[in-house]
């Protein structure tokens, strides 16, 4: 990478040493917050910065130590201090900090940038590293896809109840096959930065018979406003096809998408056509308007709303053979778990379908879904989906041709049951194995910095002790701000104090060093980088819990680990003012 000069100034940018070492996939961020050791805000001024670091300064000095230990301790102490003031109070170096880490300013070739650089240019810089890292990926990235589905009817088990039904002799059992099943795949080659070429194939059978074709797909991307693709295609039933498709971004709000057909089938050509234009009418609402020529024409419209917490749409065709109007509304629950629960209705010439059913994510990359379908005259059926990363699973399950509300309260029931049996006795231990793994795992690669940062609290401690003492003979005289005591890390209710204090450490002494003018005021940042505070239990959620006196009144405050924290608070000032 070559130095540019812009406008007769001497900018410059980062060489390919440091765009290999930023694009080096073993790039991690580093676990010290200098925000956090100077407890100040991620938006501190330069004003907040100097204040904070004159009084760690004025605590960490090694001039005011005599002991040789306290000494040598105090002077590590000071240069972490100093590090993290230079760092933040120059307006290049703590742009680049806030982008990529500690790690970031170790690079080389930061040091030739121009000073003047501001922020938003430092990060643009960075944005151009990435995607040349993104370029430089594309070659191995293939991004399979595929979806196999398996149809089983399971129509034998409820027209044994059918009044009409025969009883095939030789066995008392309910008879249940695998009708039908199909398999597709598909895989990404990039050629160019915005050539990409896609292979994909499928292979169906049906009650014995079955069928396949292959495609490949060739993309260009033309500008940021659209695309173009072409395709070419065969199979044994239908014959060769060709195709070319279009995407065009006509303004900010609207896109068209035009695509055309053509296929060589053992009746001779058959051409198609099709034309959709979409619109925003909203933030959270798009218009769409298809017209659709060849073997099944029609023209279609839907209007489609989606939001935090619910997806609704609205969809109406008029055409040859079929005609219909569909509504689905989805519900989204804001839990961990991504609960989604959905219906829909579906009517027009075949006959009218209902549907309904919920989705869950079961584990980092899988989500399980289970739908009911009811109509006439399918009858009902059960279709469970399983989606495992770019992979997706369909089981239908046709129950039976009648509307039997046997058949539908089975459906319903039988896989609610099924799935709270098995997330209590499989997936819910499964999980917190694999979380206290992936925990001990971690806690085993970070022991030595946790050791590290143990002993430089135990110093810090050791150092803030002569502080801390003038700290609370000046908070006594006025009746203002003691802290009596404070605890932090993970406290675990109903067990013995012994395993408490294994997942807690003392921090009294830090958070009254800490008190200024009667107030103690912490950031939105993990506490554990506060001077004379490290992680007890790395990887798990952190609480701080204090005991303190203001005015001679005494109260206790529990707060979360990355949440701010002032007190005292306005309504204690009251409380001891009247």
């Amino acid at each position: 990478m070559s130095f540019q000069n812009t406008g007769g100034v001497g900018v410059t940018v980062p060489n390919a040493n440091m765009a290999a070492s930023l694009d080096d996939d073993d790039f991690e961020f580093d676990n010290q917050d200098y925000y956090s050791l100077l407890n100040v805000r991620k938006e501190a001024t330069l004003e907040e910065l100097k204040a904070s670091y004159r009084r760690l300064c004025m605590l960490y000095h090694p001039d005011k130590h005599r002991d040789p230990e306290l000494k040598s301790q105090a002077e590590q102490l000071f240069n972490q201090v100093h590090q993290a003031y230079e760092v933040l109070s120059d307006a290049h170096s703590r742009a680049i900090y806030d982008i990529f880490g500690k790690k970031g300013l170790e690079v080389e070739g930061w040091e030739v940038v121009e000073r003047k650089r501001t922020p938003a240019e430092i990060r643009e810089e960075y944005e151009r590293l990435q995607r040349e890292r993104e370029e430089r990926r594309l070659q191995q990235r293939t991004n399979p896809k595929g979806t196999i589905s398996v149809g089983v009817d399971a129509t034998d088990l409820f027209d044994h109840y059918d009044e009409d039904f025969e009883e095939m002799p030789g066995g008392g059992f309910p008879h249940i096959e695998i009708n039908k099943m199909h398999i597709s795949q598909s895989i990404e080659a990039p050629l160019t930065n915005s050539d990409t070429a896609v292979l994909s194939g499928s292979l169906s059978t049906h009650n014995g018979n079955g069928g396949g074709n292959i495609n490949m797909t060739v993309r260009r991307v033309t500008s940021a406003k659209g695309w173009g693709e072409v395709e070419l295609g065969a199979g044994d039933i239908l014959g060769p096809l060709i195709g070319l498709k279009v995407f065009r971004n006509l303004t900010s709000r609207c896109f068209l998408t035009a695509q055309c057909g053509l296929q060589f089938s053992p009746r001779g050509l058959r051409p198609s056509c099709s034309l959709m234009t979409a619109r925003h009418l909203d933030q959270n609402t798009m218009g769409y308007l298809q017209w659709r020529w060849g073997p099944n024409s029609a023209m279609t419209t839907s209007l489609v709303r989606d939001t935090k917490s619910s997806h609704f749409t609205l969809a109406l065709q008029l055409g040859v053979p079929h005609s219909y109007l569909m509504m689905s509304y989805q519900y989204k629950f804001q839990d961990e778990d991504q609960t989604k629960v959905k219906g829909s209705v579906k009517t027009g010439w075949f006959g009218t379908v209902v549907e309904y059913g919920a989705e869950r994510k079961i584990s980092r990359h899988s989500v399980l879904s289970a739908t009911v379908s009811i109509g006439v005259p399918q009858g009902v059926t059960l279709k469970i989906k399983l989606a495992r990363a770019s992979q997706t699973y369909l089981f239908p399950v046709h129950l039976t041709d009648q509307l039997l509300p046997s058949a539908v309260f089975y459906a319903t029931v039988g896989p609610l049951l099924v799935y709270m049996a098995i997330h209590r006795l499989v997936v819910i231990p499964y999980t917190q194995a694999q979380k206290e793994q992936d925990l001990e795992l971690h806690r085993k690669s970070s022991a030595t910095d946790i050791a590290k940062k143990k002993h430089e609290a135990e110093s810090a401690v050791l150092l803030m002790q002569e502080s801390v003492k003038r700290i609370k003979e000046a908070e006594e005289s006025k009746m203002g701000l003691i802290i009596l005591n404070a605890w932090y890390g993970k406290f675990v209710s109903d067990t013995s104090q012994k395993q408490e204090k294994a997942k807690v450490i003392d921090v009294t002494v830090p958070l009254q060093c800490l008190v200024k003018d009667s107030k103690l005021i912490l950031t939105e940042a993990s506490k554990a980088g506060l001077p004379g505070f490290y992680d007890p239990c790395v990887g798990e959620e952190k609480s701080l819990k204090l005991l303190y006196q203001f005015r001679g009144v005494m109260h206790q405050v529990i707060s979360a680990d990355t949440e701010s924290l002032r007190i005292p608070k306005q309504s204690h000032r009251i409380e001891s003012e009247s």
